[in-house]
């Protein structure tokens, strides 16, 4: 019995550590066999019209994608932190009749799992299962999300860790990802989209158990609903599970119109100031360009050359670390990418209505920061003056036909990217990014580039521990320098001596420091 509490309570703890780390994100492999691709998973999505999508396979494994299209953009005012806090409830409580260890103790020996990731327009619950556990697992889902026991101890639990998540997971551990957030706060400011997903400081330590029943009820609605399920499901189970939501609430479907908020002309930079040991770069600015937009296929051709995600091919990479040995590496992204630093591809059903172009500088050491800071400018400033060649485009555009595939090369990331593409509302993604990119020329590109690419109203944010010496250097546009190890090819060299006093065009008043301790507050 000793032993039976021992791996019960480690268990706990493990998924507990694991949501939390990952943003309250919770997201299991069950099998190898989830990386198989059949020659099914290139169908079209079943059912797209219907409000839900099925996308039936002879895969053993079943994936489920319960989706609410509501998030943190729906947030009262004072309450910011509640929908992904009414997320964690239900993905990590209790239900009416069983608790969440009772829960845990039940996935437990069928190898399953349960988890919410809450965005800014949606809440996607996520399961897999073998098909043989399939009853059994969707009892419990069931429960989970129609019968929440809400109970307080549950309440208290997560929303210490939501806290916690804010305070230390990314104020005090993680510079990368506060940087990326925080940017998106300073882009977003007094908009939906201002604050982080899992909420604010300040406002979730007031919430109560009753403002998440509220939500929940105001929320979780048949109107707001999108069933997902993949694999080698029973023919009668959509009706089952379809029927079993109905149960829900009907409810109002939000209508938002989430235009990218216009920003005061100027360069702006945050430097936030935290003890730490290297200097982590963000910058970027809003676009109204997402997947449904004629130029979406155009910048993220554009994205992938300047700057693929841990890819060595990448323009910036190959100037950054490959040529300088700045960091580690250097990205560009027009969709939120969230937790980078821990994966290889982004993680689907994150949609948004505003998305922004994003410079991802990974940390340098602090006597680097005003080098590499102009030095990201300058080739920006770059691509944006001369745009991309034939031959670049060429080589970008086969490298992105191919790369759609290794997105969805599994059954549970094909059924996201499918939720996704209907609320674009465009055809199964890998079709219409091949299908766009073949009609693509390097013509196109270079005009989205001159539409929606600029400098002007770029916001940095920059992470470190001398913030006012770094500032003063910025403000009195103070000559970079570097230092090699070894010795750098005269071209290198030469173009160093134009970064070195390559402007930084921002004025004094624009160059903020925010000690860490406000940020998320």
């Amino acid at each position: 019995m000793k032993n039976g509490k021992w791996k019960m309570e480690n268990l706990r703890k493990f998924l507990r550590l694991f949501a939390v780390s990952a943003a309250l994100v919770s997201t299991f492999v069950f099998s190898t066999l989830a990386q198989e691709m059949s020659a099914d998973s290139m169908k079209k999505p079943n059912n797209m019209n219907s409000g839900n999508v099925f996308l039936p396979s002879k895969s053993p494994l079943i994936s489920m994608r319960v989706q609410f299209l509501t998030g943190a953009a729906d947030d009262p005012t004072g309450k910011e932190g509640v929908a992904a806090l009414t997320a964690a409830m239900l993905s990590q409580g209790g239900t009416k009749n069983l608790t969440y260890d009772q829960i845990v103790e039940q996935f437990y020996p069928i190898a399953a799992g349960f988890g919410a990731q809450t965005d800014k327009e949606m809440t996607t619950f996520v399961g897999q299962t073998h098909v043989d556990n399939l009853d059994k697992y969707y009892g419990l889902i069931r429960q989970m999300l129609l019968e929440p026991g809400f109970r307080e101890e549950d309440f208290s639990r997560l929303k210490r860790d939501a806290i916690n998540f804010l305070k230390t997971g990314l104020r005090e551990s993680n510079d990368e990802e506060l940087g990326k957030e925080r940017l998106y706060n300073i882009i977003y400011a007094g908009t939906p989209y201002e604050n982080h997903s899992i909420g604010k400081v300040s406002s979730l330590e007031k919430l109560t158990l009753q403002d998440v029943k509220d939500f929940y009820v105001k929320n979780y609605t048949q109107a707001n609903l999108v069933l997902g399920l993949s694999g080698g499901f029973d023919q009668n189970f959509p009706n089952k599970i379809s029927s079993d939501f109905a149960k829900l609430g009907g409810g109002k479907k939000a209508k938002r119109n989430m235009k990218a908020p216009t920003l005061a002309s100027g360069m702006k930079i945050d430097i936030v100031q935290r003890e730490t040991r290297a200097t982590a770069i963000s910058m970027g600015f809003p676009t109204n360009v997402n997947r449904a937009s004629k130029d979406y296929a155009a910048l993220a051709l554009v994205a992938s050359y300047f700057g693929q995600h841990r890819s060595s091919n990448s323009f910036l990479y190959g100037r950054l670390r490959e040529l300088r040995g700045l960091n580690y590496g250097d990205y560009a992204y027009i969709e939120y990418f969230p937790r980078g630093m821990y994966q290889f591809e982004p993680d689907a059903n994150l949609a948004r209505q505003s998305q922004i172009f994003q410079i991802w500088i990974r940390p340098v050491q602090p006597e680097n920061a005003n080098f590499t800071l102009r030095a990201a400018l300058y080739e920006y400033d770059k691509l944006v003056k001369n745009g991309i060649d034939q031959k670049t485009f060429d080589e970008t555009r086969a490298f992105l036909t191919k790369y759609v595939n290794i997105l969805t090369q599994t059954k549970d990331a094909e059924l996201g990217y499918a939720l996704d593409s209907k609320y674009y509302g465009i055809p199964n993604y890998n079709e219409y990014m091949k299908t766009q990119l073949a009609a693509l020329t390097l013509a196109d590109v270079n005009k989205a580039i001159k539409n929606h690419l600029a400098t002007k109203n770029m916001r940095v944010v920059m992470i470190t521990k001398d913030a006012e010496g770094l500032r003063n250097a910025i403000v009195n546009n103070t000559p970079a320098t570097i230092s090699y190890a070894s010795p750098k090819p005269q071209e290198i060299t030469d173009e160093d001596k134009i970064i070195f006093t390559y402007p930084v065009n921002v004025k004094a008043a624009d160059v903020t420091i925010t000690p860490v301790g406000r940020v998320f507050e």
